[in-house]
């Protein structure tokens, strides 16, 4: 039975989004205007007839949307697979996956740390960047994080190219206009394969459901493809809709109806196939054996699954797609696995449930229950690692974060995601041997060396432990070195041990002690692989020994490097490309420009500005030549603000900076909402549309969601203005002022300010016993820093708290 729903979902909550009623006689919507100076840059996507009109040197976000990460080789071996039952070399996995909106979807990253930090790469072979709508664009390419993210893990990435039913506002036209030709060119495939090479991904998704075709059309369609691959390295994978009789008619196998768009005799037309979500045992039985006729390997067929509604809920007949004790009969397809962070509410919640959605109820790939109707993909898909070349750095960075940390300093506070910024995650997520009491491994988000995040090892100690981290192929030279960064509540020995196995004999760790920590900052302990030079270093692990009932170590930095760290040369021509007023007189925002540093040992650029005091707020960072900044503020009434940008090499050495100077105009205002678009932190929220960010954002009008909601037992909201500001007053918008009942309205809360990320707060206002659904509260202080805490968030014993938008006013 033909299922179309699934993979029209994205589409019909787009459409009901922006007001467009799915129609078949639906116009395209017209390119959006060219980008004001300074303004936000957006990932691209058109419409046949409007790429035809693209080009990266007239397009003004073209450059913001550009990946600087090469794809990545990756390695596994059989014999380091976590699971024994997982295999190698056989099944693969591909992921549809739907990070933002087809419109409006930022090319960098942005201030709200609530985003989809995919984090299980060692998994996943391919990634389809999921979108398109008939009510904003048919053609999506993939924005410039997601890319570089995947690539730095030897992942491809596909744009899609999405051509939806006439119900849900597909014209045949449009893949007229698709296969269109030129003489004996396609002018619409070159502007793929163009797009593809310019913005630095892999090839094209084709989702073709809209019916009323031909077998002309669908000859067409075919010819397009065959033209590309013949021309271009550009992959494609062929969704399972579209026949060669021209109808839309769901296999749900590979058979002669749509074999040609897979092998067409001699001719490669697309380099896998996502077959439909209907498959039985026998259609993938001759799925199999006709990819094989066809001289392709089944392992180019990803039999679908949809767990976009239900997550790991999904029923699966997995023993057909991976049978026990034989080699897997086809790869894997995930229809929209974010599912884990769509149905979280928090960050915490996300995290648990990615872990059992790709590795299983006990958290540990090693340990999965094949009897479960959800045993976890790593009980069939063994990992694959991407680190086989030196140097090697993480810094257990996801990509997201409630403040940035550089080298160690608190260098800006305040929510953030940007994938670019993502290391390569641990390969086993968690393998941890021991004889005796098990240490807990996490992801920490409340301290970090560099970035977001840290590995910390909690738990009893009373045996030795051995955390597997990372699989590898890296060979040792007389020179190299292993740095391990790491952080103890007190001065004292750190118990930790450095542990490497080598290819020769890949399941027996060799240990380096790290020693002690002379208190209880950030240190840095390097340790000497010479004598183990000529060997080739399998695995990365860490091993604690000792007793201690209440261990608990942060891991901020594991480097693996040859020499020395690198300086890395300073960037130059720093420009302001354009700037805007985000508040006149007060607030712009820019975009900038520069020439990389020459060397090709650049990991990513960071931008800051420079502060009366000295020190420097953190703007932003990226790989790229170009960067966004979504938000500079005035610093009182000063006339102008430096801006530095210094790389960083790829073992995090620094460079000298370049600079620049940005001008301000006019008189700032004496009084304006500070917190407005500002970083935003908070104890949780009740769903991913939630967040604290909601509480910012200028509006009350949204609708319900248009709120900072939580269930949290403590429940509170934090906002960093970026410098220290007079601020004259506080409002508070309640569930009421969003339109709900006022049985919601905040009954008691405070507010609290602190002028410095490092001291105390100081409570300014107390209010209990509120009914208002605004509340107004004048204040006379200085503050960097505001926080909202609620003490009893409703009128009754409702547990939630709703807050439409905080606001400190000042200058």
């Amino acid at each position: 039975m033909s299922r179309r729903l699934p993979l029209l979902l994205s589409l019909a909550l787009a459409t009901a989004a922006l007001g467009v009623a799915p129609a078949a006689h639906a116009a395209p919507v017209p390119a959006p205007p060219a980008a004001a100076p300074g303004n936000q840059p957006y990932a691209s996507y058109w419409y046949p007839s409007t790429i035809l009109n693209w080009d990266p040197a007239t397009d003004p976000d073209a450059r913001f949307n550009r990946s600087r990460v090469p794809l990545q080789p990756r390695t596994s071996d059989p014999a380091l697979a976590a699971n024994p039952n997982a295999r190698a070399g056989e099944g693969k996995i591909a992921s549809l996956v739907s990070f933002a909106p087809t419109s409006n979807n930022p090319s960098q990253g942005s201030a709200d740390p609530n985003y989809y930090a995919f984090g299980y790469w060692q998994y996943v072979d391919k990634l389809v960047f999921w979108g398109g709508s008939a009510g904003e664009g048919l053609i999506l390419a993939p924005n410039p994080t997601v890319i570089d993210a995947a690539h730095r893990n030897g992942v491809k990435v596909y744009g899609t190219v999405f051509f939806p039913p006439a119900a849900y506002g597909g014209q045949l036209q449009w893949v007229r206009d698709f296969v269109q030709k030129s003489g004996d060119h396609y002018p619409v495939a070159d502007k793929l394969v163009q797009a593809a090479r310019y913005y630095g991904f892999d090839g094209w998704f084709i989702n073709q459901e809209t019916g009323g075709g031909d077998s002309g059309l669908a000859t067409d369609v075919r010819d397009l493809m065959q033209y590309t691959k013949a021309r271009s390295g550009t992959d494609f994978m062929w969704y399972d809709a579209m026949t060669t009789s021209g109808a839309v008619d769901w296999q749900n196998a590979l058979t002669s109806a749509n074999s040609p768009f897979l092998q067409d005799g001699p001719k490669r037309t697309s380099d896998s196939m996502f077959l439909n979500f209907g498959w039985t045992p026998d259609g993938l039985d001759s799925s199999r054996a006709l990819a094989r006729q066809l001289g392709r390997s089944e392992y180019d067929l990803y039999s679908g699954i949809d767990t976009e509604a239900n997550g790991y809920n999904t029923s699966v007949d997995w023993n057909t797609l991976f049978p026990a004790g034989q080699p897997h009969t086809t790869s894997l397809g995930l229809y929209r696995p974010e599912w884990t962070w769509k149905s979280a509410t928090d960050r915490a919640d996300f995290y648990a449930k990615d872990a059992r959605y790709w590795v299983g109820a006990n958290n540990d790939p090693s340990n999965t229950d094949l009897s479960s109707g959800w045993p976890g993909l790593a009980g069939y898909v063994a990992e694959s690692s991407s680190i086989t070349a030196k140097p090697f750095v993480t810094n257990f960075d996801t990509g997201q974060g409630d403040f940035y940390n550089a080298s160690g300093t608190r260098v800006a506070t305040g929510g953030w995601n940007n994938l670019s910024l993502q290391d390569v995650p641990p390969t086993y997520r968690w393998v941890v041997n021991s004889n005796g009491s098990k240490l807990s491994p996490s992801i920490d988000f409340t301290d970090s060396y560099q970035g977001g995040s840290s590995l910390r090892l909690t738990g009893t100690l009373d045996s030795a432990n051995t955390v597997r981290l990372y699989q590898t192929s890296l060979p040792v030279a007389a020179n190299t070195k292993l740095d391990l960064v790491v952080k103890t509540p007190a001065a004292g020995p750190t118990k930790l041990k450095a542990a490497v196995s080598f290819t020769d004999t890949p399941g027996s760790f060799t240990t380096v002690d790290v020693g002690d920590n002379a208190g209880a900052g950030w240190e840095r302990h390097t340790l000497d692989l010479s004598p183990y030079a000529g060997r080739t270093i399998s695995q990365l692990a860490l091993q604690v020994d000792g007793s201690d009932p209440s261990y608990d170590l942060r891991v901020g930095q594991v480097a693996l490097y040859d020499g020395s760290v690198e300086t890395p040369a300073a960037p130059s021509g720093l420009t302001v490309l354009g700037a805007s007023d985000v508040t006149a007189g007060a607030t712009q925002s820019l975009r900038l420009s520069w020439t990389a540093a020459p060397g090709g040992n650049v990991h990513h650029y960071e931008v800051y500005r420079r502060n009366a005091d000295g020190s420097r707020t953190f703007l932003g960072a990226t790989p790229n030549d170009v960067y966004f900044v979504g938000r500079l503020d005035r610093a009182g009434t000063e006339t102008g603000t430096t801006l530095d940008v210094e790389a960083v090499s790829t073992t995090y050495g620094r460079s000298d900076v370049a600079s620049t100077a940005v001008s301000w105009n006019g008189t700032p205002s004496t009084s304006t909402n500070l917190a407005l678009n500002r970083p935003a932190t908070a104890s949780g929220r009740c769903n991913a549309d939630e967040g604290p960010a909601k509480a910012v954002n200028g509006s009350v009008s949204g609708g319900t969601s248009d709120k900072w909601c939580t269930l949290t037992s403590a429940k509170w909201l934090e906002v960093d203005l970026g410098s220290a500001k007079q601020l004259n007053k506080f409002v508070v918008k309640h569930a009421q002022a969003g339109g709900e009942s006022a049985s919601y309205n905040t009954r008691d809360f405070s507010i609290q300010v602190r002028s410095k990320t490092t001291d105390p707060w100081t409570t300014v206002t107390t209010v209990t016993g509120n009914t208002a659904g605004t509340t107004t509260h004048p204040v006379n202080t200085t503050a960097r820093c505001v926080r909202l805490v609620v003490t009893k968030p409703t009128q009754s014993t409702d547990p939630a708290a709703r807050i439409y938008e905080f606001e400190a006013w000042g200058q």
